[in-house]
């Protein structure tokens, strides 16, 4: 049975590339100020994308164990793989003209393609390889994690702490194992004859082929939609006025750390929207921008938020 007969698989990853889309789009809306949604910091936002990322290899892994659990087709795959190291490339690359030092050393396309290159023999070996494999590389974080495997040279492990901020990190521990998940669970879908229940699904519908459509074409849409959707968000700044993202930013972050504190949202919210009004109106707010860690300025800073802090209410000609 090939991967490219089941329906099933276009429609997982048809859903996977929209809520990628999702993601993104939110990620960028909030980039640019738009709203105040904390997607690179929220906890919700961190498991959304972590179940984003994990769909995408557990399929890369069901997908590699249909194509080769007869025989390993060497050119195929090899063919596959250079598709995808040419792309995670191209995403480095445009990563890094994009976002400087916060470019992708280390995501979710070179993760499939290292992922698919150790996952490969399970595709021949019993289920139960596939699934302790699956099992140990999952809990490596768990028991394996060193600072001997910190810095650069190590990154691509998961296991230690890299030093660098990153737009998109998906190290091979733990995520490999969702690649070997998926080839565990295509050989026990096998063994219990649910691969034949599950082509009889066709998805037929204008919205199942609109969604196998955009599986079926998962790697493009990929490297496209990003570029699209922030050319896009960006191109809305320009008409919507300049939109004071670092302010936003600056309400949202504040925010947090004054919740983890005090555990009051909306007197936390109230208290930084009136420290950086406080901070406008003494004419530091471009300064502390420019110059985060000076201290003169932080201080100003902290003296305006205690002041805000205890009355959330005031404002900047009110009190000097």
């Amino acid at each position: 049975m090939s991967s490219t007969r089941l329906a099933v698989l276009d429609l997982a990853r048809g859903l996977a590339v929209v809520a990628m889309a999702v993601y993104h789009l939110s990620w960028d809306l909030s980039w640019f100020g738009f709203v105040d949604w904390a997607v690179a910091q929220g906890e919700g936002w961190r498991g959304f994308a972590a179940a984003i990322a994990g769909s995408f290899l557990f399929v890369a892994g069901i997908s590699l164990e249909l194509a080769h659990h007869r025989g390993i087709r060497r050119q195929a795959f090899l063919r596959r793989l250079a598709v995808i190291v040419a792309a995670a490339a191209a995403v480095s690359l445009a990563t890094w003209f994009t976002f400087g030092d916060s470019f992708v050393r280390f995501g979710i396309l070179h993760c499939i393609a290292a992922s698919s290159i150790i996952a490969l023999p399970f595709t021949r070996w019993p289920l139960w390889m596939a699934a302790a494999a699956a099992a140990f590389v999952l809990t490596l974080p768990l028991w394996a994690s060193s600072f001997v495997f910190n810095g650069q040279l190590w990154l691509w492990t998961g296991l230690g702490t890299p030093d660098f901020g990153s737009v998109d990190y998906v190290p091979l521990a733990p995520w490999a194992g969702a690649t070997l998940s998926g080839v565990a669970i295509s050989k026990l879908f096998r063994r219990a004859r649910i691969w034949e229940k599950l082509s009889a699904i066709r998805a037929t519908d204008p919205a199942g082929r609109f969604t196998r459509f955009i599986g079926r074409h998962s790697l493009p849409i990929y490297l496209l939609h990003q570029p699209v959707l922030y050319g896009l968000v960006w191109a809305a700044t320009l008409v919507a006025g300049d939109v004071d993202r670092a302010g936003n930013a600056f309400v949202r972050n504040c925010s947090t750390a004054c919740q983890e504190n005090f555990g009051a949202p909306d007197i936390c919210e109230q208290a930084c929207g009136c420290t950086l009004a406080f901070l406008k109106a003494d004419g530091i707010w471009t300064a502390l921008n420019e110059d985060p860690e000076n201290q003169s300025l932080r201080d100003r800073m902290n003296g305006r938020y205690a002041q805000c802090l205890a009355d959330p209410e005031l404002k900047p000609g009110l009190v000097n």
